[in-house]
């Protein structure tokens, strides 16, 4: 680049004359005084090429946040533990199994009625197994939840409303026979008894309280009461008094006496709560049970 030097050599080869000293000044100044404003111009250019880099960066910043990047940061801050998808925790093979036998047994607070053998079609305790079967979900535990409508097999086959462990049998058998990877079965249902005997509170929320039964009659009732045990303790070490305890009940020996636990070991029937309980405290039960399930998952020789 030329300096002022230069150009003042160039007029004087150009012009080859002996101006008057004022007129050399004068031109001089003139043009520093343009080189000055070329400058000043540049300078300004590259100034508002920056600012508006700058301004274009913020616009695709803000646009990031508010519009695509909400998704990407909830996407991050919400992935399920172990960056497991709920897709990827679908593929994965299934460790529990979780059905209702009645399946249509309910809550008085889910009725008008008053009735402690109240049920319904819709609003039944097969609620509390969805419930369930999402609550491993989340903790990316697969499980398999049994929906058959076992009232309606009853119908179908003309059995007797005591005979509900027949109706249920068929289903679980051939379900067990296709996961050989269940570690965990799970008959959910509630009990009959007064509200104040099943629900406890637990900062500040009330939450229905569980019993692990266990069939005596089974022939699986040594590895069944060694898991419903574990499962109460496990429970009263992290929520005391959440649990009832574990209950054996034994009857002359039947499919029905056995609540199905035969066919399967680490078999509980879950009592969760009475039947004045509402679906929210069941809900809170279940959701504990659910880590507890998990951790002990965890820990496969717990299982042996």
């Amino acid at each position: 680049m030329q300096t002022d030097k230069d150009l003042f050599d160039v007029i004087k080869e150009a012009y080859p004359l002996n101006p008057r000293e004022d007129f050399v000044t004068s031109t001089s100044n003139k043009l520093k005084q343009n080189a000055r404003k070329l400058n000043r111009k540049n300078r300004i250019k590259q100034l508002s090429f920056a600012s508006t880099s700058i301004a274009i960066c913020t616009i695709a910043i803000s646009w990031f946040f508010f519009y695509g990047g909400i998704d990407v940061i909830t996407n991050i801050l919400f992935t399920p533990e172990d960056g497991n998808s709920s897709s990827t925790v679908n593929e994965q093979e299934p460790l529990v199994y979780i059905y209702q036998t009645p399946n249509i047994v309910t809550l008085t607070s889910e009725t008008d009625t008053n009735d402690k053998q109240v049920s319904d079609e819709i609003k039944n305790i097969t609620l509390v197994g969805e419930r369930l079967s999402q609550a491993l979900k989340e903790r990316n535990v697969n499980s398999i939840h049994d929906e058959t409508n076992i009232s309606e097999i009853i119908k179908e086959k003309n059995l007797t409303f005591s005979q509900w462990y027949k109706a249920s049998r068929e289903p679980l058998k051939v379900d067990l026979e296709k996961n050989k990877s269940i570690k965990m079965v799970f008959d959910i249902n509630r009990n009959t008894i007064k509200r104040n005997f099943t629900t406890i509170n637990i900062n500040g929320k009330d939450y229905a309280k569980v019993t692990f039964v266990v069939s005596g009659s089974s022939i699986n009732y040594k590895e069944n009461i060694k898991f419903a045990k574990l499962l109460h303790n496990k429970i009263q070490k992290e929520y005391p008094r959440l649990s009832f305890g574990v209950v054996v009940k034994t009857q002359a020996p039947n499919q029905e006496s056995t609540f199905n636990q035969d066919l399967f070991d680490n078999s509980v029937m879950l009592e969760i709560g009475g039947v004045e309980n509402t679906l929210e405290e069941q809900y809170r039960t279940v959701d504990v049970l659910a880590e507890i399930f998990k951790d002990i998952l965890k820990d496969e020789n717990k299982l042996n």
